[in-house]
């Protein structure tokens, strides 16, 4: 099962606050972690939102909106995307991420779709695509 967890923003990583040396070196023993034990496949910090857009959609029509966006709360300051046998591991592991903030923080754990999660509707012809695409992703050392 994969898991993508979402580290909330808050005020300061929506200022553009750097983490501190002391956390840098927190998160890196626990990514070293993470990929002892086989779970890490990717995970990345992100920009604040005002180096963001976002993209409505309404049918046809597109409207792009640039960031800063108002409500941290519900921002993401950054991800992993883990490889685990349940949600309950992934929670386990979340449980000994160090503070991402070092105040108030909030990770977010969802589950990632696979292929056998859609059905019928991801026909063979369907499947055969997102193989071709993942064998591309793969050998050009993409996640």
């Amino acid at each position: 099962m994969r898991f993508m967890i979402l580290v909330k923003a808050d005020k300061n990583t929506e200022a553009g606050v750097l983490p501190d040396e002391k956390l840098l070196t927190e998160m890196g023993k626990y990514n070293e972690e993470l990929v002892k034990a086989g779970v890490l496949l990717a995970g990345e910090g992100l920009q604040p939102s005002s180096k963001g857009a976002r993209v409505q959609f309404s049918g046809e029509k597109r409207t792009v909106t640039d960031g800063p966006f108002t409500e941290a709360k519900e921002l993401i300051a950054g991800f992993w995307l883990w490889q685990v046998k349940s949600k309950e591991e992934a929670i386990e592991w979340v449980k000994r991420c160090p503070n991402p903030t070092g105040t108030e923080a909030e990770i977010e754990i969802r589950q990632v779709f696979e292929a056998e999660d859609f059905g019928a509707e991801f026909t063979p012809e369907l499947r055969e695509a997102e193989e071709r695409m993942r064998e591309h992703l793969q050998k050009s050392g993409k996640p």
